[in-house]
This record gives C-alpha cells, structure tokens and sequence, in this order.
C-alpha cells in the first residue's frame, strides 16, 4: 500500500486496495475516508483499475481538483489522459 501525502498540514491522503478483480483506492481527509472507489468510474463496465499505478494516478487526480475546491468526479478523456488501461 502507498500513502501519498504532501506539505505538513496536509489534510488529504491517498491510499490503494486490492479488490476482487484488481485495484481500488480510497482517499481520506482528516483520517476520515470521504471516496472509497473500487471500479474505475465513467465508464460502463464495473471494473477495478488494472493496476495499482492506474488507481494512484487516479487518486492523485481527485486530491489535486479537492485542493482545488473543485468537483472530484473524473472524467474518461482526463482517465485517457493518465494513460489509465480501461
């Protein structure tokens, strides 16, 4: 499992799972879990991510737009643009 976390004071925290199927990450906000994602979102199949590496780029993606006071919902062209295998 890898934790991700920045500059001290830093509230948010990333970490990956394994499923069933493949991985999931989780990301935690003052050591509460606010998004548990288990299959890759936006698309039609529910599917875990392939790799550990695809579900942490996805969750460092999700940090980066809550730091940013932006809506952490991921898009498919941003997940082609991570090179996420879907």
């Amino acid at each position: 499992m890898q934790i991700v976390s920045c500059a001290k004071k830093e509230a948010f925290k990333s970490e990956s799972f394994k499923t069933n199927s493949g991985w999931g990450y989780s990301i935690s906000y003052k050591d509460k879990i606010i998004i548990k994602q288990s299959i890759i979102p936006v698309i039609n199949d529910n599917k875990s991510f392939s790799t550990e590496e695809d579900a942490l780029k996805t969750a460092d993606l999700v940090v980066k737009k809550l730091k940013q006071n932006l809506s952490p919902t991921v898009t498919k062209n941003e997940l082609i643009l991570l090179k996420i295998k879907l």
